[in-house]
């Protein structure tokens, strides 16, 4: 292969675009700012993307010619990724000639997190403190910010000592902070500075990081290159380096590729339509795009990882990524969701989502083929409306992995019988499943009590679950049909219909009895 060409990297930091030359292609985000930057307020914790403590503000040209804003693991984000963007530490915010803090030392988040006593330790502040900032960013800094979209905002953020009553009190408080505004003609002047800047550099016949902008170029690549890494937004690939140790000599990233991000409605010459997804769309993105047509996902996305991820990770990357307790799969499975697959010199084709997955992180993908869009069908006009529910278990309310999840799409007619349906299960085989046996359980039947039992015994009896750190393969077993009665309850049933027979009272059922008994 000949010798790989590490590239240099321009960024804008504190005001000026800055070079970083011979960047290694598995260099973190982390690892530069701190080693390279001399920012070591941008802490290592987790290494993993779970406690935020890297949490840097990333900025860059959107389409439109603004400014798109992201809060992202700098442990787990290569140092590449961010070329050509500009990006802030909580060291910076006090530094940056380019933010107008009246004289004050300090920035209003900053400020407000010392007057609510929301820092003890001080080790998570400065990711909270981007977090903060990339929100107050996003939506002004007079809008108000709710104690809601405080919690979604630091996600991703976990502290160790001071609790959060006092952070999200800070969060709340930040509209009364005098304002400190960003120089954004500036800013983006620079932004275009780095970008061409970039452009001009003559490209290396062997380079160690390759990133794409056009579909036919990442084609082209993957096909000269099959040995690089492929990565997208690299929230999970980046763990083989932090957490394994391992070594990238060379890479592709996606995450450049304008036309792999784009979100669009695809008519078919028949007149269907789909929800096409680009696979380097972001989470956030995807999730936005898939709420607007079922807004009874949301509370589910919501707890797809924190903000950081969601910003990060891409929806194609999860898919590709093949894991058997991924989250967007069980959804899109039961979506009816179909990947397009495509190869230099090749016609594309497509797969339904649950066969593109062949064993434990596994694929149908081709060494020289890439994941390039997901396709989801739109309801025909005229068809009864599409019911979704979809259910996630796990230890941590948020920004934790699923021991079992299930999600549904259903339609009934007007006798309420079941005329369509499809399931989607993570967490009880190798691979993301579509649950055939319960969906066969279903299909023709009235939406009634007596033939979700029976799905549910068909659902329990197709799975073989294994035991794990995690959870045991009884009680996933278990609750995977309690994930299907919770969404019969939820969706039409009465709460006095019990799945099984309770012959037995309960301990506190037997405790009340006999306190009832000695007080008559």
């Amino acid at each position: 292969m000949g010798q790989l060409a590490a590239a240099p990297i321009r960024l804008v930091h504190r005001g000026r675009v800055v070079t970083l030359p011979e960047v290694p292609p598995d260099l973190t985000l982390l690892e530069l700012l701190r080693q390279r930057l001399g920012l070591s307020g941008v802490k290592e914790g987790c290494a993993a993307g779970d406690c935020g403590a890297c949490t840097v503000a990333v900025a860059e040209r959107d389409p439109a010619g603004g400014l798109r804003w992201r809060a992202l693991n700098s442990c787990i984000r290569l140092a590449h990724s961010v070329a050509g963007c500009a990006v802030w530490s909580a060291q910076d915010l006090g530094a940056d000639p380019l933010i107008e803090r009246g004289g004050q030392a300090l920035h209003p988040v900053q400020q407000a997190l010392l007057d609510a006593h929301a820092s003890q330790c001080g080790f998570c502040t400065p990711g909270i403190v981007m977090s903060l900032f990339v929100l107050q960013q996003r939506q002004g800094a007079s809008a108000p910010v709710t104690r809601p979209q405080a919690q979604q905002a630091l996600s991703g953020n976990l502290c160790r000592c001071t609790g959060y009553r006092p952070i999200l009190q800070a969060a709340e408080a930040l509209p009364t902070y005098p304002a400190a505004p960003l120089d954004r003609p500036r800013l983006l002047a620079l932004l275009a500075q780095a970008e061409q800047a970039m452009q001009a550099e003559p490209p290396a016949a062997e380079p160690a990081y390759v990133a794409p902008r056009t579909e036919a170029a990442a084609l082209q690549a993957r096909q000269r290159w099959p040995q690089a890494v492929l990565v997208a937004g690299g929230t999970d690939a980046c763990l083989q380096l932090t957490q394994q140790r391992r070594r990238w000599h060379q890479v592709l990233d996606l995450s450049r590729c304008t036309e792999l991000q784009r979100i669009e409605h695809q008519r078919d010459p028949d007149g269907a339509v789909w929800l096409r997804l680009g696979a380097a769309a972001t989470l956030h993105d995807a999730f936005a795009a898939l709420q607007a047509h079922w807004p009874a996902l949301r509370s589910y996305w919501e707890r797809f990882a924190g903000a950081p991820i969601r910003d990060g990770g891409t929806l194609g990357g999860n898919v590709a990524n093949a894991s058997p307790i991924g989250d967007s799969m069980p959804v899109l499975i039961a979506l009816g969701a179909r990947v397009v697959l495509a190869a230099h010199g090749r016609a594309p084709r497509q797969l339904a989502l649950e066969d593109f997955y062949l064993g434990y992180r596994r694929t149908a993908l081709a060494a020289d083929e890439l994941l390039t869009h997901l396709l989801i069908p739109l309801p025909a006009a005229g068809m009864p409306p599409l019911q979704v529910a979809a259910h996630k278990l796990s230890k941590r309310l948020e920004d934790d992995i699923a021991a079992v999840s299930l999600a549904l799409a259903w339609r009934l007619d007007e006798r309420q019988r079941v005329i369509d349906i499809r399931i989607g299960a993570g967490g009880v085989a190798p691979t993301p499943v579509r649950a055939r046996a319960a969906e066969a359980a279903l299909l023709g039947q009235p939406w009634r009590a007596a033939s979700v039992r029976a799905a549910m015994q068909a659902l329990q009896d197709s799975v073989q679950p294994l035991s794990d750190g995690r959870a045991s393969a009884a009680y996933r077993r278990a609750m995977l049909g309690n994930l299907l009665w919770r969404t019969w309850l939820e969706h039409g049933g009465a709460a006095t219909e019990v799945p099984l027979r309770l012959d037995e009272p309960s301990a506190w059922q037997r405790l009340q009895a006999l306190t009832e008994r000695s007080r008559a």
